[in-house]
């Protein structure tokens, strides 16, 4: 376990604007992420994990069907420290774009307070790798030392599965995905901690921003999380939005539209698909996984269900490009790699290359054709943008750096 002290570390509280609409010189909120690869109980099923996740965010109607139902617990997670109540109980939650519900008591138990407020509405949700049911508060959260939303709604889980050695979610997903949630007003909103931050004056901007950097190691503080602005030296060149795709289901999450190529050969045509902080890999769309396989020359592994690829195949491997509105975002032939020096923990070869595309499981055409998920995001900063209906994207100084 990261020491939570660490991650309560934030920078000064300056809300100074600058003529930009969105880039502020020192972030409002600035929060650190933690990644941890979750290996106590030996090696993980990442791919089954990401496929798991992507039934449930393709059918937000999924229910668990009880204690029965065999769950994998979270192998690969990106945590940020928030507190809760008054005095505030620190819980280390998952950041998770994929989702808008905030709760805690997975591992730690819920601490009632004199800032307690228990609604009497019992709350829940289905991630596809676990759930919980529980019982919504109001209480305050802390974000660092002193920031506080007071009277933000949280669930309190009182049964929860698949969320092994961690406390719950902090939910920056669109705040429609909130809907169908309390069981028993099932057409109620709950405000997010993003909307919650904007409407009682605390940023100007009603947006999150993220900056990962790629990492080799199982436990390691990579990562920040912005709250109402974004932070210029994560960066480099401008940040260029696309909006949230029209196309249903990619629609209701931080949905784009975007085009694949492999090299100069497209594998996958102008389609809708999601940006998520929870999926491990990439996944793509069937037809453009075949696409990808033969071109690559990858071969499906037993031990990891991941393409692995030889030395040879990966000395012709070429850039594998992500055109998003007018910009192309390339992943280099390393970019392409699961770091080698994990491939123990996905039950792997130490010394095989793995590539991080994945098959999505369906053909392309149905509304949710890609997943741009934490190995895209750890080579680019993206940010959320709530009020503008829009993802942002930008190179960073580790787009192209050779670390796998």
């Amino acid at each position: 376990m990261f020491p939570a002290a660490s991650l309560l570390t934030i920078i000064p509280l300056a809300l100074s604007i600058t003529a930009s609409p969105i880039e502020v010189v020192n972030s409002p909120i600035t929060l650190p992420i933690a990644r941890r690869l979750n290996v106590s109980n030996g090696t993980i099923n990442f791919l089954q994990q990401d496929r798991d996740r992507i039934t449930a965010l393709k059918d937000r109607t999924l229910k668990h069907s009880g204690h029965n139902t065999p769950l994998t617990n979270v192998g690969n997670i990106y945590l940020i420290a928030v507190g809760v109540g008054s005095p505030p109980t620190t819980y280390n939650l998952i950041v998770d774009t994929g989702s808008s519900n905030t709760w805690i008591g997975a591992n730690t138990p819920y601490a009632v307070t004199k800032t307690s407020v228990n609604t009497r509405q019992p709350v829940s949700v289905s991630y596809g790798s676990g759930y919980f049911d529980g019982n919504e508060y109001t209480d305050t959260v802390t974000l660092g030392k002193g920031l506080t939303i007071p009277h933000q709604s949280i669930g309190v889980a009182v049964d929860s599965s698949g969320f092994s050695a961690v406390d719950g979610i902090l939910g920056i997903g669109p705040v429609d995905l909130t809907a169908g949630t309390l069981e028993d007003e099932p057409s109620t909103k709950i405000p997010t901690v993003t909307d919650n931050l904007h409407k009682q004056g605390t940023i100007h901007y009603e947006l999150v921003s993220i900056s990962f950097e790629p990492t080799t190691s199982t436990k390691v503080t990579n990562g920040e999380l912005t709250f109402g602005g974004t932070v210029a030296d994560k960066h480099v060149g401008p940040i260029t939005y696309t909006p949230i795709t029209k196309t249903n289901p990619a629609s209701g999450y931080w949905g784009i539209d975007q085009s694949i190529s492999y090299g100069s050969t497209t594998i996958l045509s102008s389609t809708a698909g999601i940006v998520d902080t929870g999926t491990t890999f990439i996944p793509i769309a069937t037809d453009a996984f075949d696409k990808y396989k033969s071109a690559t020359g990858g071969t499906p592994d037993a031990a990891t269900g991941l393409l692995q690829i030889s030395s040879a195949h990966y000395k012709a491997l070429k850039n594998l490009n992500f055109h998003i509105g007018s910009e192309t975002y390339t992943l280099t032939p390393n970019a392409q790699l699961w770091p080698r020096a994990l491939n123990t923990a996905l039950g792997g070869s130490s010394k095989a290359l793995y590539l991080v595309v994945t098959n999505i499981g369906t053909p392309s055409g149905e509304g949710f054709d890609f997943v741009n998920g934490y190995a895209f995001l750890e080579r680019f900063y993206s940010v959320y943008d709530t009020a503008h209906s829009r993802v942002g994207l930008a190179k960073t100084s580790y787009t192209d750096a050779t670390t796998n």
